[in-house]
């Protein structure tokens, strides 16, 4: 259910030692003891390694900080460098999230799978221009002639690939491309700025790693994810709350994964049961892994999440 995070005990313990959040994400050590946590706590049947989509930006030359209260703030962002920054040099500068992967794939039990991830171009974008979370700020491109940004979109599309590849190489199962801020893009140029790009790194990281599955979650698109689905053909798609159900295309081979709103592990067990029952009902005849529609919030009880994991476990098709 997303990595590990900030409603755990343990975790905090460690994130306490570590003030700048981009060098713990690249903290060997740490970061493969978080990424465990889960797993070693609730038993999950699969790890996601702990890092950032915005290491790939940092690693070009955008450096990146994380304040409390505020989130992710970027420096201003140099073309020069992000344009030149050879795959080699880039590379070089996330080797430790490849050596973090093969450490986790060390202790990770045989059976449970390893998610690496990513951000997708156009979420990257936005924290490139905008340079901390956008929230509804739909004029982020304002200064921006469409020719520049599919430029700049076309060079992050290469990045992320490599980003993947090497994270595969490192000893990732399954690879997740995070488009979180997909909602933000008007229908006309949803085509051009999220489903082209997403749909290329699918497609070369199918060609070239056909054995390792892919996973799009393009955040907020809500009933253009029937379209999405059609054109990128991931292997999995993971789908937020605002999602309407009933207007879902079941007919594909996709594997849906996701949907619960985190809010109800806030609140009272039963109204928990039933939200995830409806998700486990719906897609009862698909294959589908249960999770959550985004991240689990700080305030969320870890008793909470092992009365869910068990209420899956324990879901009678």
């Amino acid at each position: 259910m997303r990595q590990a995070g900030r409603y755990l005990p343990e975790y905090q313990k460690i994130r306490k030692k570590n003030k700048d959040f981009i060098n713990f994400c690249l903290n060997i050590k740490d970061a493969t003891e978080v990424s465990l946590q889960p797993i070693n706590r609730f038993n999950l049947d699969a790890a996601i390694i702990f890092s950032d989509i915005l290491l790939i930006l940092n690693a070009v030359g955008q450096k990146v900080e994380f304040k409390e209260k505020i989130g992710p703030v970027l420096a201003n962002y140099d073309l020069n460098k992000f344009y030149k920054t050879s795959d080699k040099k880039f590379i070089k500068k996330l080797k430790n999230v490849y050596k973090i992967i093969k450490k986790i794939k060390e202790k990770l039990p045989k059976e449970k799978a390893l998610i690496g991830f990513a951000g997708s171009p156009w979420t990257l974008l936005v924290y490139m221009i905008n340079k901390e979370s956008p929230k509804k700020n739909k004029n982020l491109l304002k200064n921006l002639k469409k020719n520049e940004v599919i430029k700049i979109i076309k060079r992050l599309e290469h990045l992320v690939y490599i980003h993947c590849k090497e994270q595969i190489l490192g000893g990732a199962d399954v690879i997740q491309l995070f488009d979180s801020w997909a909602g933000l893009i008007n229908k006309e140029s949803l085509k051009e700025f999220c489903i082209k790009p997403n749909k290329n790194i699918v497609n070369k990281l199918k060609k070239n790693f056909p054995n390792n599955p892919v996973i799009c979650f393009p955040k907020g698109i809500n009933e253009n994810i029937n379209v999405f689905i059609k054109t990128v053909k991931p292997h999995g798609i993971s789908i937020d709350y605002d999602v309407n159900l009933n207007k879902l295309d079941l007919n594909n081979n996709v594997v849906f994964q996701g949907g619960m709103n985190p809010k109800f592990l806030l609140g009272n067990n039963e109204r928990m049961f039933s939200e995830a029952k409806k998700y486990l009902d719906f897609f009862k005849n698909k294959p589908y892994i249960f999770n959550l529609g985004h991240g689990i919030l700080p305030k969320t009880k870890p008793e909470n999440v092992k009365k869910l994991v068990e209420f899956v476990r324990d879901y009678n098709l």
